[in-house]
């Protein structure tokens, strides 16, 4: 069977990065027709958007996409790519495993933690206003002696439908994988109509899976101190997105760092896999990332297309390259100035030789 998959290069590393990871797919046996498009802000003159529709077009024809890293400015310019595109496809789950790999310098051991992280609502879902604008002049109206005239302000979305779809994934893929227990993380306590929803309708959702797997409450900044003292009492956590995004980077460090981190964004028909780690542009054709990240989000995609034993040589693959820490980047040896060590591409080389 050939699948079909758009491949989307990104920028700063992100095309040496999915020329990498390209090519280690490739070796797994698996055969991809690739439809290769732009997004980003090179797309900017050429298209006017750095999210043309065609892109958009391709990844809901195709179905899966594998994403490199693309910029996203800080405080200006355009919109998150990562974010429109999640928006534009509904892809409502972003799942980013946190996994131990032997040979991966890290103050901890034997974690294996999944963040399944709302990308929908919440603090991302972009309602925002500037200060002195009419909404925000409004809103101030409302609670004028608990926001100040010159704030900016955001609008915090959760809602019981999404919620209750996210939970129901975190069980169900708890459920699917043999996992044994489910976390939700918000922060109720002080947050009772938005956290609070989130926790009245996953304990709903629990109830369906009594006897199966195991479910449990914490708050945020509680579970932020946890991971740190003992990563292992947790398994599947679900949340919503901020608290999300901000967590995932936190086990991406209990296991070594983003460059190990891979991640997947699921909706009902289409899913876009991508690594966790951004686009890293001062090192733009350099030969010098780390491509693990985005060769296991293509590990990933290939559980998603049912290629399981095509996904667990290339997790084997990736993990004897590492343990055996010869062709590994620079950020993989212990001594970060190691002459040894070798580049992009050469460690995909060596990944593709234990394939074959």
């Amino acid at each position: 069977m050939v699948h079909n998959v758009t491949l989307i290069p990104g920028d700063g590393v992100g095309p040496e990065l999915t020329a990498a990871a390209k090519r280690v797919l490739e070796a797994t046996g698996v055969r991809f027709n690739w439809e290769i498009l732009d997004a980003g802000a090179d797309c900017m003159d050429k298209y006017g958007t750095p999210l043309p529709d065609h892109v958009l077009e391709s990844v809901k024809r195709n179905k899966v996409a594998l994403k490199g890293p693309i910029t996203t400015p800080i405080g200006t310019g355009f919109r998150s790519v990562n974010v429109a595109l999640r928006h534009e496809l509904n892809l409502y789950a972003c799942v980013r495993p946190c996994k131990s790999y032997p040979g991966v310098r890290s103050r901890y051991e034997n974690v294996d933690i999944v963040i399944v992280r709302e990308n929908t609502e919440d603090l991302y879902a972009g309602v925002e206003y500037k200060p002195g604008s009419e909404e925000a002049r409004l809103i101030h109206s409302w609670a004028p002696n608990k926001i100040k005239e010159d704030a900016a302000i955001s609008i915090k979305p959760i809602s019981a439908a999404s919620s209750r779809r996210i939970v129901k994934y975190a069980f169900d893929y708890a459920v699917s994988r043999g996992r044994r227990k489910v976390t939700a993380v918000a922060k109720a306590n002080i947050m009772k109509y938005t956290d609070g929803l989130f926790y009245e309708v996953a304990r709903e959702v629990a109830k369906e899976y009594e006897g199966r797997i195991e479910y449990e409450e914490r708050l945020v900044d509680a579970v932020s101190m946890a991971l740190v003292q003992n990563p292992s009492q947790f398994d599947v956590m679900v949340m919503p997105n901020l608290y999300g995004d901000i967590l995932s980077d936190t086990c991406a460090g209990l296991v070594g760092g983003l460059g190990v981190a891979p991640g997947a964004n699921i909706g009902d028909d289409v899913a876009v896999f991508e690594p966790t780690h951004g686009s890293a542009p001062k090192y733009k054709g350099q030969n010098k990332v780390n491509p693990t990240a985005l060769i296991l989000s293509g590990m990933l995609m290939l559980r998603h297309l049912e290629e399981n034993d095509a996904a667990d040589r290339l997790e084997q693959a990736v993990m004897q390259v590492i343990a055996e820490g010869k062709h590994v980047t620079y950020d993989m040896k212990p001594d970060r100035n190691d002459p040894t060590a070798v580049g992009t591409q050469e460690m995909a080389d060596a990944i593709v030789a234990k394939l074959r």
